[in-house]
């Protein structure tokens, strides 16, 4: 067994890292992560060619300024470790920026000219905190900003330029600022006072912290259902609220005027989540329709109540924004194509220079019979191969997230290296209907890799895998099912390999951010001390000696979602049977955003299965 902090991890190279020794070529997994990539423009409502977006252009993610008139591009931050969470002003003036330390996510809010200059601090007399929302006036002075701590759970903040911030909403659970309206008039908050960390409840408040209405889905009904804030109505005046909701079974669209209770629904004949934005008139929707692991966008005018398509590829749309002559701005990719900012006026948006990132196979859409219904999984692998092969089950993290047809390095890294790649969009997954996502509560954990062992059979009497070379993996959540499946499901993987995982439930509790521990508690029902059994049941750590195939793990030191401590536990116990394990530790927080050590670490995941996995 081998310990690493990074300086003396294991790094034999495969063999495409040979070829780039011996003649300079870099390999294709590699230029993936390395070929500058760029996420979707947020613009400033007042000043529309004024963006703000985040680029890997430095080798490092970072906030970068961009002025559409003159076509400049202004780096804007430049830390150790990275910043992607960034906000720009409606009026364009300014950019607010979240500085944390080595990617803890525990810090505080500084603000730089869009012209450039130096930070400075954002919201003085507010301490750090972990974030809770965002919310930019349109006056350039005022903003409401949302904090979460261990000791005060939620707050949220009116702070104007040169006056002291003022305290507007207190509460022990978790809760996020939704938006501000167009006058100012107006603070739209998302709260969980219901103690249910999966649905939220809303509630529009004044600047005075008086309350002008409250939605809440949770009340009255044996359904447990949420809502969202999709942002107010951009015009002067305007008391509409787009919201998300839950209560045809999945997500979908309502306009709720927050003057006078009218609740305007959209009753879009669309079977997957919906969600929406603004046109920036306010005379039409933005609708963005995730159905089976993919992406299309439709334009939703008001007054006609007319739904028209607008044309994009096949494939995931992962952002999309409306611009004020009409257009939409959308990201784009598929599994075998690169993402692209493109326009529907024509053309990619953002093309930044140098490499270009080289595709990888399409994805192939399977469907399974499991204990819960029909599971989607998404399958990869190297062109012209049969089976069986080697194969990769990369889980989602989330848990409430989903795999979809679109752009991914990892996956593609083990394709070029020979093995198929099975993506398992389990229940607990979005994208797939309300009942699919909520069904882990209480079982958590366990029900997940049911629907996995589901997949995994498919996969071998199908003829894809080779059932004695099957490796399970996966970050974040991801990385807690591949460690508490390697426990309860010993027989079944050749290979464990875990990044940023939850693995000792009870100290994972204890140490993380307050906002996770409220979805803990919601999803297992209770803390570890009301429901203990149930930690237990649901605890990679109670497993730990039944684990027989080699495990890797990976873990960022400053991690507050899946915290170091909890993973030393489990090692500790992987210790002292003597089981073959390597760990890596690296100096960032829940993921790098560090080119270099994204590679680094996807090196090393290769290197451990090809000298553990069997031939």
């Amino acid at each position: 067994m081998t310990e690493s902090n990074g300086s003396d991890a294991p790094d034999r190279a495969d063999h495409q890292t040979e070829r780039v020794q011996q003649t300079g070529e870099m390999p294709d997994w590699e230029k993936r992560f390395r070929a500058p990539r760029v996420s979707l423009p947020d613009w400033a409502e007042d000043a529309p060619d004024r963006s703000l977006f985040v680029s890997n252009a430095t080798g490092t993610y970072e906030l970068y300024a961009w002025d559409r008139a003159t076509g400049e591009q202004r780096q804007v931050t430049d830390r150790a470790n990275g910043t992607t969470d960034g906000v720009l002003s409606p009026d364009g003036e300014w950019i607010w920026w979240f500085d944390d330390k080595d990617g803890d996510e525990f810090g505080v809010w500084r603000r730089q000219r869009f012209s450039g200059g130096e930070d400075e601090l954002a919201a003085p007399g507010l301490d750090p905190s972990y974030p809770a929302g965002l919310a930019l006036g349109r006056d350039g002075r005022t903003a409401v900003v949302g904090r979460s701590t261990d000791e005060d759970g939620t707050t949220i903040h009116l702070v104007r330029t040169g006056e002291a911030p003022v305290e507007l909403y207190r509460h022990r659970e978790s809760a996020g600022v939704g938006d501000l309206s167009h006058d100012g008039s107006l603070i739209a908050v998302e709260h969980t006072e219901h103690g249910d960390a999966m649905h939220s409840a809303l509630r529009v408040m004044r600047p005075d912290g008086s309350t002008v209405a409250e939605l809440d889905d949770t009340r009255g009904g044996t359904e447990e259902l949420g809502l969202e804030v999709l942002g107010f109505a951009p015009v002067a005046g305007d008391t509409r609220l787009l919201i998300g909701h839950q209560r045809r079974g999945r997500w979908e669209p309502l306009v709720w005027d927050v003057a006078t209770g009218e609740e305007t629904d959209l009753e879009l004949d669309l079977p997957g989540d919906v969600s929406a934005e603004w046109y920036p008139d306010g005379s039409a929707l933005l609708i963005a329709h995730g159905f089976e692991a993919r992406g299309e966008l439709f334009r939703y005018d008001l007054a006609g109540r007319r739904l028209e398509k607008i044309p994009t590829p096949r494939g995931a749309v992962s952002g999309a924004t409306a611009r004020p002559d009409g257009s939409v701005e959308y990201l784009w990719s598929s599994a075998a194509q690169p993402p692209a900012v493109r326009s529907t006026s024509g053309g990619v948006v953002l093309d930044p220079p140098g490499m270009k990132s080289p595709g990888s196979v399409p994805v192939e859409d399977v469907w399974v019979e499991g204990p819960g219904g029909r599971i989607h999984a998404l399958v990869q692998k190297p062109a012209g191969a049969t089976g069986p092969l080697p194969t990769v089950f990369d889980i989602h993290g989330g848990p409430t997230w989903h795999d979809s047809d679109s752009f991914a390095a990892g996956p593609a890294a083990w394709v070029d290296h020979g093995y198929a790649v099975v993506r398992v969009n389990y229940r607990g997954s979005t994208g797939y209907g309300r009942a699919w996502t909520d069904a882990l509560k209480h079982r958590v954990g366990l029900i997940e890799l049911e629907d996995i062992a589901a997949v995994r059979e498919w996969a071998i009497t199908s003829g894809l895998s080779d059932p004695g070379r099957l490796i399970l993996t996966g970050g974040s959540w991801g990385g807690y099912l591949t460690l508490l499946g390697l426990g309860t499901q010993p027989d079944h993987w050749a290979l464990g390999i875990a990044a940023v995982p939850v693995a000792d439930y009870v100290t994972a509790y204890h140490d993380e951010m307050e906002a996770l521990k409220a979805m803990d508690r919601t999803l297992l029902g209770g803390t570890p001390e009301e429901v203990p059994e149930r930690f237990e049941a649901s605890s990679p750590i109670t497993y730990v000696d039944q684990v027989k195939a080699p495990v890797y793990i990976s873990a960022g030191v400053n991690d507050p979602r899946c915290p170091i401590q909890q993973i030393e536990n489990y090692v500790k116990r992987l210790e002292s049977r003597a089981a073959v394990h390597e760990v890596y530790r690296y100096d960032a927080g829940h993921g790098s955003l560090v080119v270099d050590e994204r590679i680094k670490q996807i090196r090393l995941e290769l290197d451990f299965a090809a000298r553990h996995l069997p031939k």
